[in-house]
């Protein structure tokens, strides 16, 4: 990630925090709606889901200058999710999803260029979470 795309995730996400439970049903009804067989996956209480949704993508967004700080702990969690059943095909719909909320929560400052800088750090962390050599 360029070092501008990395100012456009944390100024992006700043503006969602003051909103992040009602972004994080907005995510999580997306997300569903894209592949409803995805919902099993979430047996406990999704309030707690979404609030651990929105932590996971604070530490990233707080990291975004060096994940590879938290490439480790980013690493263990892709491998916790392969355990829960997650396949590297539900990455994408996890990332549309995100691009969806991202761009409802954020109206029309969700411009082309918050859009990129978005889909760089997803696929950076996605990338991540897939590599075979998890914690």
């Amino acid at each position: 990630m360029t070092p501008s795309q990395q100012l456009l995730v944390r100024a992006s996400f700043a503006k969602v925090e003051p909103i992040a439970d009602t972004a994080a049903i907005m995510f999580y009804d997306e997300l569903f709606e894209r592949d409803p067989r995805l919902r099993h996956l979430f047996k406990n209480d999704m309030a707690e889901q979404r609030k651990k949704l929105m932590q996971m993508l604070a530490v990233a967004v707080a990291n975004v200058h060096d994940l590879k700080a938290i490439s480790h702990a980013v690493r263990a969690l892709g491998q916790r999710h392969r355990g829960y059943g997650v396949s590297p095909a539900d990455y994408e719909t996890v990332g549309g999803a995100l691009i969806v909320t991202l761009e409802r929560g954020l109206g029309p400052e969700f411009t082309p260029d918050v859009k990129d800088a978005w889909l760089a750090c997803i696929s950076a962390i996605a990338a991540e979470m897939l590599d075979e050599t998890a914690a």
